[in-house]
């Protein structure tokens, strides 16, 4: 799907990493199906993050005795706390969610250097693109939960896609923000 790899790098790699330059080989972009697949374990491994909105909605309506007013607090709160996840990770020394560990794909500068937390911030924002316009549209013509899943679905297939537009495929959110997704293989011991 990306330059003929479905498992390790892509084979479209910036020019010094066909002259074996040791130091191109470290920015190798995860191939696009890798790269999904990560997305997909991120997504469950965020269910259990998801459950603490859940957790406090229900242990205000047992100490009120009253139901929320709104679901828009929660979906605040839960946003927040993605943020929070995503931002906390990807500035850390090791540059990776859980998901990204299994995968071995590691978030970096353009420069290969560690993220500050501004900048995985930013990066959170702009990630958001994968859904937004998907579920804009969902809210806008009213659809259920169900086409509103699936039209988040192809949003996000579509949106991956687009990366085989970029030279180095990357996603466009980290063109934007000046990052990359590099493979991490796991140190032999």
């Amino acid at each position: 799907m990306s330059g003929g790899s479905t498992g390790g790098t892509s084979s479209r790699q910036p020019p010094a990493a066909a002259t074996g330059d040791r130091a191109a080989a470290a920015f190798a972009t995860p191939s696009l199906v890798r790269r999904l697949c990560c997305f997909v374990y991120e997504g469950l491994l965020l269910f259990g993050v998801s459950l603490v909105p859940g957790i406090v909605g229900a242990t205000w309506v047992a100490q009120t005795g009253q139901p929320l007013q709104s679901e828009t607090a929660l979906r605040l709160f839960a946003f927040a706390l993605y943020a929070l996840y995503f931002t906390w990770f990807w500035s850390g020394p090791r540059g990776q969610t859980l998901a990204m560990q299994t995968w071995q794909i590691r978030l970096v500068t353009r420069q290969g250097e560690r993220l500050g937390r501004g900048r995985a911030l930013a990066r959170f924002f702009a990630a958001c693109l994968w859904f937004a316009p998907a579920a804009v549209l969902a809210m806008a013509l009213q659809w259920g939960p169900w086409q509103g899943l699936l039209a988040i679905l192809i949003g996000v297939v579509v949106y991956a896609l687009l990366a085989l537009l970029q030279a180095e495929r990357q996603f466009w959110h980290d063109v934007v923000c000046g990052t990359r997704l590099v493979a991490a293989p796991r140190p032999r011991r």
